[in-house]
């Protein structure tokens, strides 16, 4: 299992440098990226790859996604079929924009360990150790992944006249001779991936004749012209306006991680949902106090100004089938979404807690993790309760603060560039946790379990750092623990190496990070973001000393799933728990 992680600082240096670092592309655009490893490998390096996967198959415990489906009918269950068919297209696609010739660098792959580990991470680079190549004879993940080509500098990047290069939904490739004329063209996901879209948007149209709610039919049948267009905005809307469906999807190219080069390009993902009525009911009565918490935010009436949408809702769900970017390294727990930035002006968000995914989380890796490095004395406000709030309030913090920068030049997301994840991440993070707070002044939670939250946060800062330095979750948690633990908020009782949280303290800090946070993005100050992670995002010696404790403890770092329609006992027409490239 994993023993040490990088410093940030470091690791995002090297990745601007490896860009210039890779194989020359091939010569047509529709080509990949990178030229396939060499096909023969050294026996002892081989072998050395495959005690490397056996050992880490152990950092993922496996959960079978299901769901209670009684309360559906024959149609809406034949629809969940459908849906989950449609959300395995987004498999192939992922495969394509992670990785080049994976069919070719697969079939190198001799034992079952090391295949099983390359299916897992859709690729030979290990997402919860900081990227390492566990194949033989492959190198370092290119940080622009098949995005752009792979020996494409950022200055070429910067001097190229395409209005397009920085669309969410654009590859960038090499025209022939490019060594002679430098010149790059776009070319549309649309097209690029048409083959998938095609089969997935007629999944989607197929699924929305079986659906009961009129919101949910339209939703489907716009989101599949938007998978064969790339024009996902009105389809955002229409699913911002469903409010009682009892399944739901979310697919298409939507989170930016996959880009650690400039953070611009969507990957391809998709989740098939299952609501929690009762559960949803209960969340409700949050949103309303949006606008309220945007005009109490800890900063300067500019930082604030943007008002979010008043549309936004909360809901708990059921996941019973990720695939693609979501099915990647650590599971996400919570959605917020749409992305877009004038969606979220205009009508707000939804927020999805997939609360099977959480206690599962929660059961396996948080409470072993708190039994171990959490103060005994604090272990009794390590709960379920509090870490669905912190959640869930994350997601929401998304909602709040501001999305364009104060100098008029654009959203947050394009001024920070590769930085961009990791502090919206750490915003979500920190502002939910005031949130809390805040919300526990009001009346609507109750102050006197704040304790609980404090330590449910700490507790979790230690399972996220544990994804990697190249997740924006832990790079976020990095910088927030180190800056705890600068201001005092935790600290670590030398006798039993087990950490604390010092309540008013924590108090203090975590609004002084907010405010840091805030004004960082909205002053879209990429200098500062660059300076602050490169400060405070390593991982000192002495948490990973702690972290091996996790390792030798044989406790996960996250989850797998068994999943698909055989699982939710449907028929026998679904595609496999596992995803391989084809």
């Amino acid at each position: 299992m994993r023993t040490s992680i990088p410093a940030l600082g470091l690791l995002l240096a090297s990745a601007v440098l490896l860009t210039a670092c890779h194989d020359k592309p091939a010569a047509t655009p529709d080509q990949a990226a990178a030229k396939p490893a060499a096909s023969t490998v050294a026996p002892a390096a081989a072998s050395s790859s495959a005690r490397y996967a056996s050992r880490h198959l152990g950092d993922y415990a496996t959960v079978k996604l299901t769901a209670d489906l009684s309360h559906l009918d024959a149609k809406q269950k034949k629809m969940v079929g459908l849906l989950i068919q449609a959300a395995d297209q987004m498999n192939p696609i992922y495969w394509k924009q992670s990785v080049a010739n994976a069919d070719a660098l697969r079939a190198r792959i001799h034992d079952d360990a090391t295949r099983e580990l390359f299916d897992i991470n859709y690729g030979p680079w290990d997402r919860l150790n900081a990227d390492h190549p566990f194949v033989a004879g492959v190198g370092p993940r290119p940080p622009g992944a098949q995005f752009y080509p792979a020996d494409m500098t950022k200055a070429e990047f910067d001097k190229s006249p395409l209005k397009d290069k920085t669309s969410l939904y654009t590859l960038l490739r090499p025209v022939l001779h490019r060594e002679d004329t430098g010149e790059l063209v776009t070319v549309p996901y649309h097209v690029a991936y048409k083959p998938q879209l095609d089969k997935a948007a007629d999944l989607l149209r197929q699924a929305s004749t079986l659906a009961e709610d009129p919101g949910f039919a339209k939703y489907l049948k716009m989101r599949a012209d938007a998978l064969q267009t790339d024009d996902y905005q009105p389809s955002d809307f229409a699913w911002m306006d469903m409010k009682n469906n009892p399944v739901d999807i979310v697919i298409g190219p939507i989170e930016t991680y996959e880009d650690q080069l400039f953070g611009y390009k969507a990957a391809y993902e998709s989740y098939v949902l299952i609501k929690d009525q009762a559960w949803s009911e209960k969340l409700k009565r949050f949103a309303k106090y949006l606008p309220q918490l945007q005009r109490d935010l800890p900063v300067p009436a500019k930082y604030k100004a943007e008002k979010p949408g008043s549309d936004a809702d909360l809901n708990a769900y059921f996941a019973v089938y990720y695939a693609g970017d979501a099915n990647v390294g650590a599971k996400t727990i919570a959605i917020n979404l749409p992305n877009d930035e004038q969606v979220q002006l205009k009508k707000g968000t939804r927020r999805l807690q997939l609360e099977n995914v959480m206690q599962a989380k929660f059961d396996k890796i948080m409470k072993p993790i708190a039994a171990t490095l959490i103060a005994k004395d604090q272990l009794d406000h390590v709960t379920f309760d509090a870490f669905f709030q912190n959640t869930m309030f994350h997601e929401v913090a998304h909602g709040l603060g501001i999305k364009n920068t104060l100098d008029g030049k654009g959203t947050v997301r394009k001024a920070l560039k590769e930085y961009a994840s990791s502090f919206e991440e750490g915003k979500a993070d920190i502002l939910g946790l005031y949130m809390v707070r805040k919300l526990g002044e009001m009346g609507e939670l109750d102050k006197s379990k704040l304790m609980d939250n404090y330590v449910t946060f700490l507790a979790g800062m230690l399972r996220s750092v544990r994804f990697g330095a190249t997740d924006a979750h832990a790079q976020a948690n990095m910088l927030r623990f180190n800056y705890f633990l600068k201001h005092g908020a935790i600290t670590r009782d030398a006798d039993t190496g087990r950490y604390r949280v010092h309540f008013d303290k924590m108090t203090q800090a975590m609004t002084a990070l907010t405010t840091r946070i805030l004004t960082l993005q909205g002053d879209g100050d990429y200098a500062d973001a660059k300076k602050m992670g490169d400060a405070m995002g390593v991982v000192g010696p002495q948490l990973a000393s702690d972290l091996k404790r996790l390792d030798q403890a044989d406790i996960p770092v996250d989850i797998r799933f068994e999943q698909g329609a055989k699982v939710l006992g449907l028929d026998d027409s679904e595609p496999s728990s596992e995803s391989v490239p084809r």
